[in-house]
């Protein structure tokens, strides 16, 4: 089973890690505030698998909380609370605008993505092990180095993925694919690089 959250070894690690999640923080919280939750250009990375020279396609991340700061049981009460997917919506983006993304340092470093069941794009890239997430926008661009992982049902990084995504898709089906991107961040670089890394 892949670990709820990987801590870099280096300082450089640490540093490049901590500038990411900050940024990302950013970039969820205005994208929620400002887009009504619209998937932007800074959490859709490019997905190139090792030993190939052209991306894939993009895909759509997820960032969870780590397990002491899990809101997993808040989802699920939001999406039990009304069959009504527009104020289902309405209530993920009020929770997602205000304080959920103020405090970086309260997320994995491990990236999420969901995909149909059946995806080839998802077996394409589990096949690999292995891929870089290019991350660009605001002219700040992340070249982060992954493992690939499925993750289980029982997963908590699975289960924070589905229910997040379930309050703006209520079409989700309960197969969906979860994969888990797990930085190394000794073979991430990031431009302009971060202060401190």
């Amino acid at each position: 089973m892949m670990p709820a959250h990987t801590l870099p070894r280096t300082h450089e690690g640490a540093a490049m890690r901590d500038g990411f999640l900050r940024w990302q923080c950013r970039i969820r919280q205005m994208m929620m505030r400002e887009d009504l939750g619209r998937p932007s250009d800074g959490i859709t990375p490019e997905v190139t698998l090792i030993g190939e020279n052209e991306p894939l396609g993009h895909v759509i991340t997820v960032m969870c909380k780590t397990m002491a700061h899990s809101q997993t049981e808040e989802f699920k009460h939001m999406v039990r609370k009304t069959h009504d997917p527009a104020q289902r919506r309405d209530n993920a983006i009020r929770l997602f605008s205000e304080a959920y993304y103020q405090k970086a340092e309260t997320f994995s470093d491990i990236l999420t993505s969901t995909f149909p069941p059946g995806s080839p794009g998802a077996s394409q890239i589990r096949a690999a092990e292995r891929c870089t997430l290019r991350f660009e926008a605001f002219r700040q661009r992340y070249d982060i180095a992954c493992k690939v992982w499925v993750l289980g049902e029982q997963n908590p990084l699975h289960q924070a993925t589905y229910w997040h995504n379930l309050l703006f898709n209520p079409t989700l089906p309960a197969e969906t694919v979860v994969l888990g991107f797990e930085p190394d961040w000794a073979k991430s670089t990031a431009d302009p690089t971060p202060k401190g890394a």
